[in-house]
């Protein structure tokens, strides 16, 4: 028998058992293999914000740099110019410091960053462009190599090798690609906040509502109940009364105060909702207000900073280098200027680090506010700290030969030691002149 033409006993093709190729995310709520963003209310927090700013603003001062640790040239940084280039201009439209903000405001509301690396016809990374995205999903082609289809808020999509995506991560234990959401923690949190604030702004319009409530004993045509209202408000409830603030009624009318009781959370509950904010985004009233010493710096920087920084040069090592490159010794650094936060006595104190040759005089005065000056990059040591080298230097030329030489000449080393100017001194001495 045929339904419209069509044979009731259809055949079926059989179920192929195929695996599963893709995952989708969308950005900040996790629903299973879905990754959505929580319509940006996260971010229109004024407290979130206040949280997120000291982070995304101390990694925007980041200063990358490339790394060469050659065996036979030592230590080289910054010789190959388009990875400088790229680190200091990531693309034409955003310096190193806007690129690393948005991505680290991207990670502290999503737990995922992910940004594009443009490269030219040899392969070498050229630009760096952060992606914006509602949603993320992984793909696998044939050969299973991975791709990330990225859908925009526009609504067009983009797809790209997981080879050229810079993926940075946070909370990384449920996915096995992704970083967990904060929606689900922050869902209730956000809740309340919101709710304390809806609070305070109804109490505030309350206040606008009915205060008196004015009871006739005999009945009155409304026209005229309302003119007695209106005398009764204009001669004791208007700002300029001639009653001083004393009000009378006569037997027609009985007055009643109405008292709203409008509940609004007390200062404790909302610090408590506040605290637990700061405790979830890891950082503190100090930070947030900027009000803190060196140490409480120090510590929200390594809690915070440093572990985004040594992900970031991480990922770049892995995008940018292959595994021979990387066994040369080329790798990314990201350093801060930490020695900012630091007092000014701490930084005066810091010319002992100049003179042992631990910092050169352009870093320390980096750290002053004060520009570089001409030879400002070459250590310098005091003669105090060279001695024992220039000892363990003549030490190392004695032999049966000369040892009586060598002898008088560490005696003249140690000497010099003692007097002032002996730098000209010590210079001669090795150099034959003494």
């Amino acid at each position: 028998m045929k339904i419209f033409g069509r044979s009731q006993h259809r055949k079926r093709e059989p179920t192929e058992d195929k695996p599963n190729t893709q995952s989708q995310f969308q950005m900040v709520t996790t629903w299973g293999e879905y990754f959505y963003s929580w319509n940006g209310k996260l971010y229109d927090s004024d407290i979130v914000r206040a949280c997120i700013r000291p982070k995304v603003k101390a990694i925007g001062k980041l200063s990358g740099k490339h790394i060469r640790e050659d065996p036979v040239k030592g230590l080289q940084v910054n010789t190959v110019p388009y990875i400088k280039m790229l680190l200091q201009h990531p693309n034409p439209f955003m310096t190193a410091q806007m690129f690393q903000e948005k991505l680290a405001a991207q990670l502290c509301l999503n737990n995922n960053a992910f940004a594009l690396i443009v490269r030219d016809e040899n392969g070498r990374a050229m630009q760096l462009y952060p992606i914006p995205a509602v949603m993320v999903e992984a793909v696998y082609d044939k050969e299973q190599t991975l791709y990330l289809k990225f859908t925009y808020k526009n609504g067009k999509t983009g797809t790209f090798l997981y080879s050229d995506i810079l993926h940075l991560r946070e909370d990384f234990a449920e996915n096995d690609l992704f970083g967990s959401s904060p929606a689900p923690a922050l869902a209730q949190l956000m809740e309340c906040i919101g709710i304390i604030d809806q609070g305070i702004v109804k109490a505030i319009k309350n206040s606008g509502v009915i205060r008196w409530l004015l009871k006739f004993t005999s009945s009155m045509r409304p026209e005229d109940v309302q003119k007695n209202v209106k005398q009764f408000v204009d001669n004791y409830l208007a700002y300029e009364s001639e009653t001083f603030g004393a009000a009378g009624v006569d037997a027609k009318a009985e007055a009643k105060q109405i008292e709203p009781k409008d509940y609004v959370p007390n200062a404790t509950h909302t610090d408590r909702i506040t605290e637990r904010l700061y405790s979830f985004f890891n950082t503190n009233k100090k930070i947030v207000q900027s009000s803190w010493t060196e140490d409480d710096w120090n510590a929200y920087y390594e809690a915070e900073i440093e572990p985004f920084a040594i992900q970031l040069a991480a990922c770049l090592e892995e995008k940018l280098f292959t595994r021979k490159e990387l066994s040369y010794g080329n790798r990314i650094v990201y350093e801060a200027s930490n020695l900012q936060c630091a007092s000014v006595n701490t930084k005066l104190n810091f010319v002992s680090m100049v003179d042992r040759g631990a910092m050169t005089p352009n870093e320390w005065r980096a750290t002053l506010n004060m520009a570089p000056i001409e030879g400002g990059d070459q250590p310098i040591r005091r003669l105090d700290t060279q001695v024992v080298g220039m000892i363990e230097e003549a030490l190392g030329k004695i032999n049966g030969e000369n040892y009586v030489v060598m002898a008088d000449l560490i005696g003249k080393l140690l000497a010099a030691a003692k007097e002032e100017g002996g730098d000209r001194k010590w210079q001669g001495l090795m150099s034959g002149d003494g």
